[in-house]
């Protein structure tokens, strides 16, 4: 269904074609002073320089015919209000404005009438996709985030990828497209070579070091999760204090890469340890990726890659390195080149990166790839996207997008810290945040502890997902735990509240005996509910508009003022006490609309609501 905006602008575009002027100039938008009116145009005021003419004459002229012909005709099927200029044939049509007013020194001021709201809610009602429009080529869209290492436990660097990149997947699936959410493990080079080290030094006894063993090696793993996420920072430290273990590291990553058969099993141990335990813990995030691939995976891919570089004359040899340039003309900072291969034929961060491109191309042949990462990546991303272009390994027409994210800083404007100055797991943080809203529930409410449990996991990840995606993503922002699980202000919780108290009222309505239908929403009765349904006329633009710029800001924005406008609409108007019973089914159905837009917008933003709080 076509948004608001765009049928209001068309009607008024047509009124100044009408007049004798540019269409153009009838570009319509919000008004940003609701008290005097609901949308605005200011395109007489350009006119009147093209034209010569007063800005207040050509708004008069152009008031005069939005009043004389801008209606509307029911649309058949859901398809909404279909917007028209009245002619002596047109039958049953009804007003589009309830008022429209040329305003000093030129302004064009509109309302909408009631039955063009109502009319627009009802479609909206009747839509399974409330009246947003899919795409009309879908693309198949690969969205890189997560960036978790094995042998390695999430911490809270680890939250902003994973929460945005859930959210901005969520959203490209929602507008039609073929989403793949890829984690994009890190699972080899060096990291690997020190674990298997460490372990070799602490249980040299194992099979896997017996270069001569020929048997099954065990299906257990040698090592629990939190043996492991010790064994790496251990064997970190010893390689920076010992070069000859440093060396030996180095042997042993080298005899993986090589294939050797003890230390790959060994290597499937540390993933499959590591995996299950990020899936727990992306689990309680709410996260989940469609694919789990690795750095790994992307290493078969490399030589032939390389290879073709050289052929093709894009990649030459300095000083040892196999690198391609990918400067421009136009670049104002300098952009160095891209290193495929170091001296020693070793490959980088950069060639996993193009290599993982090649196997996305050859499974997926993928539209558009998006990657969630720290925007302090941004020049690595600029080199490997220019590098994919230039050598062909993605296609012309291929969307490669860079999603950079700001720092979560704690209060001090530092990066997030534990109370001890450490980097915090995100388990813990999860675990703090809960605690924190099982307090506040168990503080207000007689409830049973075990569902207040549930609830509070439910209100806690909204506290930490809104509170992260309601902030534009290449920003910093401050994580403020008391502010975020506030049930007052811009928070999670207080949206989901909004939505709980929405559902109270409509179990309330049923116990009664009243049945929740669509197909009945009525003119605004009052002004706080016509500031509802305007408000909730708008969500299919918001979703068109945070799809289009990567922005789930956006969405947080729109849910925030919606939520605004239930409350008043909710503390001015006796909606279950109302006598006239068609007016209180309008409004029971309004009420089910604004629940299902809510609950829509934050899955989007991936968090759910509880059934009462």
């Amino acid at each position: 269904m076509r948004k608001v905006l765009d049928l209001i602008s068309q009607e008024v575009m047509n009124a100044f074609e009408a007049c004798g002027y540019e269409a153009s100039y009838g570009k319509t938008g919000i008004s940003n002073r609701p008290d005097l009116c609901e949308y605005q145009c200011n395109g007489a005021l350009a006119a009147a320089k093209k034209y010569k003419k007063a800005p207040l004459a050509i708004a008069e002229e152009v008031v005069a015919v939005l009043k004389e012909r801008a209606v509307f005709v029911r649309g058949q099927n859901g398809e909404g209000p279909i917007c028209m200029s009245r002619t002596e044939e047109t039958g049953d049509a009804y007003p589009m404005f309830e008022e429209a007013a040329a305003v000093r020194p030129g302004f064009i001021n509109l309302k909408v009438s009631g039955s063009f709201t109502a009319e627009y809610l009802l479609a909206m009602q009747a839509d399974p996709n409330l009246a947003v429009e899919k795409v009309r080529a879908p693309k198949t869209i690969i969205v890189d985030y997560g960036g978790a290492n094995v042998a390695k436990p999430l911490h809270v660097g680890h939250l902003r990828s994973a929460i945005i990149g859930e959210s901005v997947k969520r959203i490209c699936r929602f507008m039609g497209n073929k989403v793949i959410g890829d984690v994009h493990l890190g699972d080899w080079g060096l990291q690997m070579g020190l674990i298997i080290t460490e372990v070799k030094k602490r249980q040299p006894e194992l099979p896997y070091f017996d270069e001569s063993y020929e048997g099954e090696y065990p299906a257990e793993a040698p090592f629990t999760i939190s043996e492991l996420e010790e064994i790496y920072p251990t064997a970190s430290a010893k390689s920076k204090e010992d070069a000859a273990y440093r060396e030996e590291a180095l042997e042993a990553t080298a005899k993986l890469q090589n294939g050797q058969r003890g230390y790959y099993a060994l290597w499937q141990h540390i993933l499959n340890v590591s995996i299950a335990d990020l899936k727990k813990n992306y689990g309680n995030l709410n996260v989940e990726f469609d694919i789990w691939k690795k750095e790994s995976d992307a290493q078969p891919y490399i030589p032939d890659m390389a290879a073709a570089m050289k052929e093709q004359g894009f990649a030459y040899e300095d000083q040892g390195a196999l690198i391609v340039d990918v400067k421009e003309e136009t670049d104002t900072k300098e952009v160095p080149p891209c290193i495929i291969l170091k001296s020693d034929g070793a490959a980088l961060y950069t060639t996993t990166d193009l290599a993982t491109m090649v196997e996305r191309m050859k499974l997926f042949d993928a539209d558009s790839m998006i990657y969630v990462v720290d925007k302090r990546q941004e020049m690595h991303f600029t080199q490997v996207f220019r590098c994919a272009k230039k050598t062909g390994i993605v296609k012309e027409d291929t969307e490669l997008k860079f999603l950079g994210f700001g720092t979560m800083n704690g209060k001090d404007g530092k990066p997030f810290k534990t109370r001890e100055g450490g980097v915090m797991r995100l388990e813990h943080l999860i675990a703090d945040i809960n605690e924190e809203m099982f307090r506040k529930i168990m503080e207000n409410h007689e409830v049973d502890p075990d569902e207040a449990r549930q609830t509070a996991k439910l209100v806690g990840l909204s506290a930490i997902k809104y509170g992260d995606l309601s902030n534009q993503a290449s920003k910093d922002y401050v994580f403020d735990v008391d502010r975020f699980t506030s049930f007052e202000g811009n928070t999670g919780p207080y949206i989901l509240y909004t939505i709980v108290r929405i559902k109270s009222i409509l179990n309330k309505y049923r116990t009664a005996g009243g049945s929740v239908e669509k197909g009945t929403i009525l003119a605004p009765a009052n002004g706080s509910e016509k500031t509802l349904v305007l408000a909730m006329m708008n969500f299919n633009s918001v979703i068109a508009q945070a799809y289009e710029e990567i922005a789930p800001h956006k969405i947080c924005a729109f849910i925030y003022e919606l939520a605004n406008a239930f409350n008043s609409f909710y503390h001015e108007t006796k909606i279950l006490s109302e006598e006239n019973e068609e007016q209180k089914k309008s409004w029971i159905g309004l009420l089910d609309l604004t629940r299902e837009v809510l609950e829509t917008s934050i899955d989007l933003l991936g968090f759910s609501a509880p059934e009462r709080m």
